[in-house]
């Protein structure tokens, strides 16, 4: 009988399959830190540069419109994932979308660095837009890479809990280390610091493993099988929201290239004007006009009208490129709304208005802190950007502990209304902190402070930025987990991309009217005015609770007759 041999493996073959694991997880943690230095810089430690030079905060909120890039980036990722570069391509199909957005923002950052934002607002706003667009691209090709590498040896699972802690160590880098630099350095020389450490990055990404293009003309499975709409229906939808969203970003990104051409001399525009007028007509545009094609595709669909009657074997580039922009902008809300029918619009209140109290003032903290209260640099770099990191995740773990012990919507109520009080506890930082020395001396903080080196005036900031940022990491925890329960498995990452595109666009669109709001009538005022928004966000969670609850009582009355019937 011959002898059974057994394959041996090099001995080099497990050390090669570590290595290159390794390898995945250090470009993924090379990659995090790519995605997270732009956003600190550009979406905060930017205003505080901007507050330095003198430039108003209606200016100021306007300009913080450019953090809406991200938030728009699922519009063009069919582009990122299935264009291949001229030139580039031939470095890898993701590798070449990230090193050219990692160029683009060094080309960037050191236009803010040559620009003077007093005198030159218009083109620095130019280059702040190009690096906003460059970043928010690089997280379209960062997202996908980090999905394609994985496999067995690095998980998704590692990858992007690699990615975070990357991404988590550029927000001190850009945020906190900025403003020391900033202290003893012009911005000019610090943002020049920062595009070569995306220099650096640069070579990380040249070295990186890469995936090979797929064939080109891919077809989205469910668009293609019979019951689906018919392409000649679906790219009417299309064309209706596209045109929608399209009306959208022009309106907004007009009105911010007319605010910040004005010149030297000449009245700016409202930003108060603008909201009123034309704010209701982006959110319907945005929100409201998708939601009524969703509901007729929904219509078609279940009366057999215009629907392929069988498997739909044609395609082309541009028909796949059309199937990604309906599945990213009309799919998930058509299947949102029939999933919940008129419930769907409790949804959406709940998700325009749940991070509204809080998100509408915070690109101002830097020149709250820095330009009004007059704290330093450094003092602002420790209790925000490392002290205030730390309150984060303990408000985050909060967050995650009262999901499991007391559930959804009681933990979503309790994020809803804790805010609410952060407002007043900055409304008092605003006016000298008399409520919050109170506290700190009840609590005998203030002798903590004077034995540790500090005193009274920096323990009042810490206890505001402690309980704002617990109880908005409680907030984000319990808003994170209800969407990614309410998204639906089929459409889990296009969903959740464009639900929380509505929360970040309302809550810029705020911010522009709370930056002139804050130049007219002071940071006391507006604090409380912004709290009172916190107001919709609790009334739309009780409507939510009302309606779970309505659904859980009738899926058991449904439960209980198909077991009462033989």
């Amino acid at each position: 009988m011959a002898e059974t041999v057994a394959v041996k493996r090099p001995k080099g073959w497990k050390l090669l399959k570590t290595a290159l694991a390794t390898q995945k997880a250090s470009t993924m943690l090379a990659f995090g830190f790519s995605s997270g230095l732009p956003y600190a810089l550009l979406i905060g430690t930017l205003n505080a540069w901007l507050g330095e030079a003198g430039i108003n905060l209606a200016t100021i909120g306007v300009l913080s419109w450019i953090g809406l890039s991200y938030s728009f980036k699922f519009l063009w990722s069919p582009l990122v994932d299935r264009f291949p570069l001229p030139l580039l391509d031939r470095l890898g199909r993701r590798k070449s979308w990230i090193i050219l957005c990692q160029t683009v923002m060094i080309a960037a950052f050191a236009g803010l660095a040559a620009t003077n934002p007093a005198t030159n607002i218009g083109t620095f706003a130019i280059f702040a837009v190009i690096a906003a667009l460059a970043s928010a691209t690089q997280d379209v090709a960062v997202d996908a890479w980090r999905i394609d590498v994985a496999d067995e040896q690095t998980p998704v699972e590692l990858l992007s809990a690699v990615y975070q802690f990357g991404y988590r160590i550029a927000s001190i880098v850009g945020g906190a280390l900025a403003l020391v630099l900033a202290a003893r350095m012009s911005w000019s020389l610090v943002y020049l610091i920062m595009a070569a450490l995306i220099g650096i990055l640069i070579l990380v990404t040249s070295r990186a493993p890469d995936t090979e293009r797929p064939s080109a003309g891919v077809l989205h499975g469910a668009l293609a099988e019979p019951g689906a709409l018919e392409p000649g229906a679906r790219l009417v939808a299309l064309g209706i929201v596209g045109v929608s969203w399209a009306w959208a970003i022009f309106s907004i990104a007009h009105f911010m290239i007319s605010m910040l051409t004005t010149a030297p001399g000449e009245k700016q525009p409202s930003v108060a004007d603008f909201t009123k007028h034309y704010g209701p007509w982006i959110i319907i545009a945005t929100v409201i006009v998708p939601l009524i094609v969703a509901a007729v595709t929904n219509w078609l669909r279940s009366h057999h009208r215009y629907v392929l009657t069988q498997q739909d074997t044609h395609h082309t580039p541009v028909r796949t490129a059309a199937n990604h922009l309906y599945v990213a902008l009309v799919s998930p809300l058509s299947e949102l709304a029939g999933r919940l029918g008129w419930g769907v619009l409790i949804v959406l209140g709940l998700i325009l208005s749940y991070t509204l109290c809080y998100n509408i003032w915070s690109s101002f903290a830097f020149p709250f802190y820095l330009d009004f209260l007059h704290y330093s640099k450094d003092e602002v770099a420790f209790a925000s950007k490392v002290f205030g990191i730390f309150m984060t995740m303990i408000g985050i773990s909060l967050g995650g502990y009262l999901f499991l012990r007391i559930g959804r919507i009681p933990t979503i109520l309790i994020g809803a209304i804790l805010p609410v009080f952060g407002n007043f506890v900055y409304a008092d930082l605003a006016e000298g902190g008399g409520r919050i020395d109170m506290v700190g001396h009840l609590l005998f903080l203030d002798r903590l402070a004077t034995a540790l080196g500090s005193d009274e005036r920096m323990t009042r900031l810490l206890l505001a930025i402690s309980y704002e940022n617990i109880s908005t990491g409680i907030a984000g925890a319990a808003f994170v987990a209800y969407l990614s329960g309410i998204v639906s498995k089929n459409f889990t990452a296009v969903q959740y991309a464009l639900l929380s595109s509505l929360t970040f666009l309302i809550g810029s669109l705020g911010r522009g009217i709370a930056g002139e709001a804050f130049d007219t009538y002071g940071y006391a005022t507006v604090f409380r005015w912004t709290a009172a928004a916190g107001a919709f966000a609790i009334l739309f969670v009780l409507l939510e609770g009302m309606r779970v609850a309505a659904v859980g009582r009738r899926d058991r009355a449904d439960a209980t007759a198909s077991v009462a019937t033989p």
